[in-house]
């Protein structure tokens, strides 16, 4: 037996072995150690092996997939090794033959169908990295569901783009793997653009991928090293995975990794949906629509008219509150089609997944017919609703044939409806019949034997069996008792009979037909429901799409937000705009958020915010990027009225923290970010920065700032939130014609601040620091000693002209512009230049050190 694990160990590499032996998965060795750690179940040994103990733990194959989600979200990847044949045709091959065994499936994070491994509202994405001729690609897969994406990147755009999948796992060719932050390396031949493309035609079925579009060999490779890791990982078992569809580079608001996790949009920083954009906007009724849900916030667009679609569509749920309720409360009731669908096509399905597909088919249907009867409906619905027909005959099929309730395992059938089949009826009759036999047979023997505690019982080792109390055996154990003894236990014997193991027989037989019956109904059920893969796709598609706009409906009448109005100017006009995340945390306390209006247009794109720390401009900042991906992403806003310029790309420069795994300091990470704004952001981006240059010195910090404004507005020319304690900075708006200066306003009131949380025009009158340093509890003798120092400070100030005095006169690239002073001739270096050190004799070498020290002396000081 070692001997056969340690080949599957070999097969499996570092992935940790589970290995089928009866009812359990076993674990042997390093495997073993690991997994009982990471389980906390106990770790024992068994046997020997190199004169050491062999180290071994083990789950049962029942509760396997418990164990295997929590092996997973541990960061370990598992190998299934199952039984490959049964003891007895083992036992046919060789009195002593081992069972044989083999990798079934490799068990990663990108790969999994299982619903207990899965979080319902959460896409579990499988990415690969490709790369030809110096380009690079990304191509996605859910396999729970079918979806396959690919998209060509620009630049180095590859984190930004695994940013927005939030892949579960990224793999890419070795060299290039070691690149990307998390990427495990797959085969090299595998990425091959050719083979891949041979690849794919095969996969699909298809003589050519014109009609998928044209793929970029970059594209073919990324495609071909996803679909080959699949056939890897599945042992030649493929998932359902719909046709690729091509994302362009330009077709979604590009936002950064820094972004991203600044925003909070999925999940917060911490990694936890509850706190995120998400969660503030989410009211899906279903699994798919939360999904669908997270990626439209993950990837806003950048088409208008299909942005104004999905608005249309929200507006219509948003204005028929019945209608609204009604679509919600259909969807509510539907199971998850997609990922039944998914769990179906790849040989993993159970007779509750057919099930799950016969009830959403059908619901989908009727609710088609009940959005179809309407008037006045919406474009994108009249698109949405022909993918909710075409089922009728598998539907049909189903219904008849699946039980009302099937269960989740087809092993012990019970799921074929009485009626569908009467050969399989006439076998559960005979069934039937034999066990009421078994029932009568056992009163006969209670009366014959006189032992009223006698009774007939099944299990999977004796079968049926009579079984008494112990101090009733004697009589059961004469010797013309017509009984044979099987087995003692403690109070109880067990026993057999002739008409017993008749029945027996008669029962087990037509129950196992019975059972290899309903495994062939549920094989063409299966196969059936398989070819119709692709539409039951889109009709799941389509089912998310309805709910993520009766979602954003219920959203924007719950918040009274508004559409957003999409305009061809680059414009930012957002009036009582609010932050959803703050604002509904507020609400839970019972206060109310501060509305507060946002006007940024071609001549006024750059908005310079002072004010108190705590004051709310980090929030104004991030609430009017939230507005930006909303509106984007095809939903109502929160605010009373907004108009907008579409956004090419988002930038967050709010906060930072140490990235000490890299070796980089806060402040490092704040130039990092800003220099990318800086190389990135164009004329149609919108930017939001909050104290640049606060983590060095004063000086440094603001003579960096005053650059980064200079540039936003010179140069990127792009609309910008710049939040700053540098009032030095507000001297720019006398220069720069698109800033302008807005404060957040507090007051100071009997010695206690007061935070209005409001923003108004002109520059803040000052910083109330120190008023901030009190409500945070600093000392009052620190306090008195800080307003000693300010004193001292702003009287030196008022005395120089201030730190910022003369900056006026150097405008952006001045310094760079202006005539530099003619290098002094520097001899040393012109004959050091001419000199050939290799050529040098050790005389020469000696003299042109004496000619150097003669040159050095002559030099001016």
């Amino acid at each position: 037996m070692m001997a056969q694990y340690l080949a599957l160990k070999a097969e499996a590499g570092g992935d940790l072995l589970f290995y089928r032996m009866g009812d359990f998965f076993e674990l042997f060795f390093d495997d073993a150690k690991v997994a009982a750690q990471v389980l906390d179940i106990a770790l024992t040994t068994r046997g020997e092996h190199l004169g050491e103990p062999i180290p071994m733990c083990g789950v049962p194959v029942h509760s396997a997939d418990s164990y295997l989600a929590r092996l997973i979200r541990a960061g370990h990847r598992v190998a299934i090794a199952e039984q490959t044949e049964t003891p007895e045709q083992a036992r046919a091959r060789g009195s002593k033959a081992l069972v044989g065994r083999a990798i079934v499936r490799f068990v990663t994070a990108g790969t999994l169908t299982e619903e207990a491994l899965l979080d319902s509202r959460r896409a579990n994405l499988l990415a690969a990295v490709g790369e030809s001729g110096g380009a690079k690609a990304v191509a996605a897969a859910d396999i729970s569901t079918g979806r396959l994406e690919v998209v060509t990147l620009e630049g180095h755009a590859i984190e930004a783009e695994l940013a927005r999948l939030g892949a579960s796992e990224v793999i890419a060719r070795p060299g290039l793997a070691e690149s990307i932050p998390a990427a495990m390396p797959f085969e090299s031949r595998s990425f091959d653009s050719a083979r891949a493309e041979e690849h794919i035609r095969r996969h699909f079925g298809v003589t050519t991928l014109e009609s998928f579009g044209a793929f970029s060999r970059a594209e073919l490779s990324a495609l071909g090293g996803l679909l080959a890791y699949l056939e890897h990982v599945g042992k030649g078992r493929m998932p359902f995975l719909a046709a690729p569809v091509r994302l362009g580079s330009g077709a979604h608001l590009a936002i950064d990794p820094a972004t991203r996790e600044s925003l909070e949009i999925v999940q917060t920083q911490s990694g936890q949906r509850a706190g995120s954009l998400l969660a503030a906007v989410d009211r899906t009724v279903t699994g798919a629509g939360a999904r669908l849900l997270a990626a439209d916030l993950s990837a806003p667009l950048m088409n208008r008219e299909a942005i104004e679609a999905r608005l249309s569509l929200v507006q219509w749920f948003h204005d028929d509150g019945p209608l609204r309720e009604d679509v919600r409360a259909r969807l509510r009731a539907l199971p998850d089609v997609g990922r039944a669908l998914g769990r179906i096509a790849i040989g993993r399905g159970s007779p509750r997944d057919l099930g799950q597909l016969r009830d959403g088919l059908d619901a989908a249907h009727r609710l088609r017919e009940r959005l179809g009867r309407l008037p006045s409906r919406p474009a994108l619905l009249d698109d949405l609703l022909p993918h909710f027909d075409g089922h009728g005959e598998l539907i049909d099929i189903l219904q008849r044939a699946i039980v009302a309730a099937p269960p989740t395992e087809a092993a012990n059938g019970g799921y074929i409806a009485e009626g569908y089949d009467a050969a399989l009826d006439e076998l559960r009759r005979l069934a039937g019949d034999g066990r009421r036999a078994i029932a009568s047979l056992e009163a006969r023997y209670r009366e014959e034997t006189g032992i009223a505690a006698l009774k007939i019982r099944h299990n999977g080792v004796l079968g049926y069996h009579v079984e008494v109390p112990a101090r009733h055996a004697d009589a059961l154990l004469a010797q013309d008792s017509g009984f044979t003894h099987r087995q003692t236990l403690a109070g109880v014997v067990r026993f057999n009979s002739v008409d017993l193991h008749e029945q027996a027989g008669r029962v087990a037989q037509a129950g196992a037909h019975a059972l290899a019956a309903e495994a062939a109904h549920f094989e063409e059920l299966v196969a059936r429901t398989v070819r119709r893969r692709e539409a039951i796709a889109r009709t799941a598609d389509a089912l998310a799409r309805i709910d993520v706009a009766a979602a954003l409906a219920e959203r924007g009448v719950e918040g009274g937000w508004t559409r957003p109005a999409l305009v061809e100017d680059r414009c930012l006009d957002v009036s009582g705009g609010r932050h959803p995340v703050v604002e509904a945390a507020l609400g839970r306390e019972g206060a109310a958020f501060v509305a507060n209006d946002c006007r940024l247009d071609e001549g006024d794109r750059l908005w310079l915010v002072t004010g108190p720390n705590m004051g709310g401009k980090s929030t104004f900042l991030r609430q009017n990027a939230l507005i930006v991906i909303l509106a984007q992403a095809g939903s109502f806003v929160p605010a009373r009225a907004a108009r907008l310029g579409l956004v090419d790309r988002l930038f967050s420069r709010v906060g930072a923290s140490d990235n000490l795994a890299r070796g980089r300091s806060t402040f490092m990470v704040e130039m990092i970010e800003t220099a990318a704004i800086l190389a990135q952001a164009t004329e149609r981006s919108f930017v939001i920065l909050d104290e640049v240059g606060r983590g060095t010195s004063t000086y440094d910090g603001l003579a960096i700032a005053w650059a980064v404004v200079e540039a936003i507005h010179d140069v990127n020319a792009c609309r910008c939130l710049f939040a700053t304690h540098y009032h030095e900075l507000t001297r720019l708006a006398e220069r720069l014609e698109a800033l302008s200066l807005h404060h957040v306003r507090a007051r100071e009131w009997q010695g206690d601040l007061v935070l209005l949380h409001e923003v108004s025009e002109g520059p803040a009158d000052r910083s109330y620091g120190i008023a901030v340093a009190r409500l945070a509890g600093l000392p009052p003798q620190v306090l008195a000693r800080a307003k000693d120092v300010l004193a001292r400070l702003e009287a030196g100030k008022a005395q120089t002209g201030g730190i910022a005095a003369g900056l006026d006169d150097l405008p952006l690239f001045a310094a760079a512009l202006a005539p530099q002073p003619d290098k002094a001739p520097d001899p040393l270096r012109e004959r050091l230049a001419q000199t050939d050190a290799d050529s040098l004799s050790p005389r020469e070498a000696l003299e042109l050190v004496y000619a150097l020290k003669q040159l050095s002396d002559a030099a001016p000081i």
